[in-house]
């Protein structure tokens, strides 16, 4: 298998159409609510149904709290859930255990010591996603992190990059980190929420190509 692609934040059934057509692996459905790419619970499920079955939909928390997580996975019914904020390994753990879903947790790349960090998360987590450190938004801001912390890195938890990743630079990417999974949400708009399908289109092929 190549690279896998995950575009994240989608809102729209064109745009999930758009992601399966250009061949991503994933999408990604934000149930943050401060976040430009936020949808509510009945639009998710609506998306998370038209896309079951033809691509891997990975549901969006940040920081939520046991209640609304619980009720999320059994409205949109996804295939995994990814946690973006300051989530322990041990409620990841938690929900994994609890849910039978593939489990994600995104951290912020900001020094060599977060890859030491990560290993807490073994055996609580499927996926770690290396994204650039939250700022006023967790996620999809568009800045990039140092590629060079991942180059040689023996990852012993299956992983992802984001962060910034464009059709521009993804492939330089790719080569520069050998990552398994490249996720984009910001670098496919134009713009905060609004995805292109052109730029969908071309992110997906420029990852392929390598």
């Amino acid at each position: 298998m190549g690279v896998r692609i995950k575009i994240c934040g989608l809102s729209t059934p064109e745009t999930v159409e758009a992601a399966i057509a250009a061949g991503a692996t994933h999408i990604g459905l934000n149930l943050y609510e401060p976040s430009p790419r936020f949808v509510p619970l009945g639009t998710a499920a609506e998306l998370c149904e038209l896309a079951r079955g033809r691509i891997k939909v990975v549901m969006l928390l940040v920081n939520a709290d046991p209640e609304f997580t619980a009720r999320a996975i059994a409205t949109i019914k996804p295939d995994a859930v990814q946690f973006h904020g300051s989530e322990t390994p041990e409620w990841c753990g938690l929900v994994r255990d609890r849910s039978g879903l593939e489990v994600w947790k995104a951290l912020g790349m900001k020094d060599a010591g977060t890859l030491e960090r990560s290993a807490a998360y073994t055996g609580k987590v499927d996926r770690l996603l290396f994204d650039a450190p939250a700022k006023a938004m967790p996620g999809g801001t568009g800045e990039t992190f140092s590629w060079d912390l991942l180059k040689g890195y023996r990852h012993t938890i299956d992983w992802a990059m984001a962060g910034g990743l464009t059709p521009e630079n993804v492939a330089d990417a790719i080569r520069q980190t050998g990552a398994p999974l490249v996720d984009t949400s910001s670098g496919v708009e134009t713009a905060p929420g609004i995805k292109d399908v052109d730029l969908i289109h071309a992110f997906c092929k420029a990852a392929q190509l390598i």
